[in-house]
């Protein structure tokens, strides 16, 4: 036979493959115990002592083994995953919401997977349909526009869900609920003190249940501090910006004006704000301008933003305890207390011009 031919079938018979990954074999191995042992070490699940710990965890740091998450989820019987839904990830106070959850989370062993509803409800539905394809443990929904017959459908999948001012009831469902008066009542009855009589307000959208609420509240607190008979003027939003500019210059171009204007979230006093500097108007001196939500901007604007705050980390706590005990104990959630919100004074209010 000739060398070329030599060297050929040498070659064919040395095929170029690439590195295997890391096996739990490979471990065991290493470690010198059985797979189910390195299993219940990694995953937590069983009893081992702590000579063969130490020795299953240098044999996973020197071989630099990453465990199957699908395999995890199969051993501790649930998925490490938290499916988290908001409703406008552009509006500052969910990022910052997003982040308070998602630290809570991670201390409790779980990743979160963030989709946004755009306040869109069949938006919602497909995004929770999704989170259920993935076999997520459990299901936070910081969102308002969620219909009932969707709720009627998450329970029967019997996942564990926790919701953002829903009334609802069944096994491993919860509620997070906001005390939107409190804050929205201190807001008013400090513009009253500074005599302000005429308020007008920029409200979220009237098929969502936190704008309602934050109507609501808005209409009694001005009902007890300026009176009865009050009637204050009310103007549509979406809660974005844009929704606020408008907004604003609609109520800058009426026969009489407020002296004071009340929005259902900061964005969109923000945009009041941007119509008011377009008018030439002063801000606090000519009209006062309250917010709600207490985003990082609102004390950054020029002048920083009075306005009701609605503390991330309170609800994001009240959130993840929800659905974490859900979790643990395999039963109702644990409805956790109602999240309070606070009035801020800045610099947006002042005196009601004479």
């Amino acid at each position: 036979m000739s060398t070329f031919h030599a060297r050929t079938r040498v070659a064919r018979a040395r095929p170029r493959t690439a590195k295997s990954p890391t096996r739990l074999g490979d471990v065991a191995r290493l470690a010198r115990v059985s797979t189910a042992t390195v299993s219940r070490t990694i995953n937590e699940t069983g009893a081992v002592s702590e000579a063969t710990r130490r020795k299953v965890l240098r044999a996973v740091q020197k071989l630099h083994y990453y465990p199957n998450a699908h395999a995890r989820s199969l051993a501790l019987g649930r998925s490490n995953q938290i499916g988290l839904l908001v409703s406008d990830i552009a509006n500052p106070f969910f990022p910052e919401l997003v982040k308070a959850i998602e630290r809570d989370a991670y201390q409790r062993g779980f990743e979160v997977i963030l989709a946004e509803t755009d306040y869109d409800h069949e938006r919602l539905a497909k995004s929770v349909r999704r989170f259920l394809e993935r076999d997520v443990a459990g299901v936070i929904i910081m969102a308002s526009e969620v219909d009932m017959p969707l709720v009627a459908g998450l329970a029967r999948r019997r996942v564990p869900l926790v919701f953002l001012d829903l009334e609802v009831t069944g096994q491993g469902t919860s509620t997070v609920s906001v005390d939107y008066g409190r804050g929205i009542d201190e807001a008013v009855h400090h513009l009253a003190e500074l005599g302000h009589r005429e308020i007008a307000y920029v409200s979220g959208p009237p098929n969502l249940s936190s704008a309602a609420q934050r109507l609501q509240a808005f209409r009694a607190a001005v009902a007890r501090y300026i009176g009865p008979r009050s009637h204050p003027r009310v103007y549509d939003g979406d809660f974005r910006l844009e929704s606020g500019l408008r907004a604003g210059r609609e109520i800058l171009a009426a026969p009489s004006r407020p002296t004071a204007i009340m929005a259902a979230n900061d964005l969109m006093a923000l945009g009041v704000v941007k119509a008011c500097r377009a008018e030439g108007l002063s801000i606090p001196r000519d009209l006062s301008v309250v917010g709600f939500d207490d985003i990082a901007f609102a004390s950054l604007a020029d002048p920083p933003l009075s306005t009701v705050c609605l503390p991330r980390d309170a609800l994001a706590r009240g959130a993840t305890a929800a659905l974490l005990n859900s979790l643990d104990e395999g039963s109702h959630a644990v409805t956790p207390g109602m999240v309070p919100t606070y009035f801020v004074a800045r610099g947006s209010t002042g005196p009601a011009p004479k």
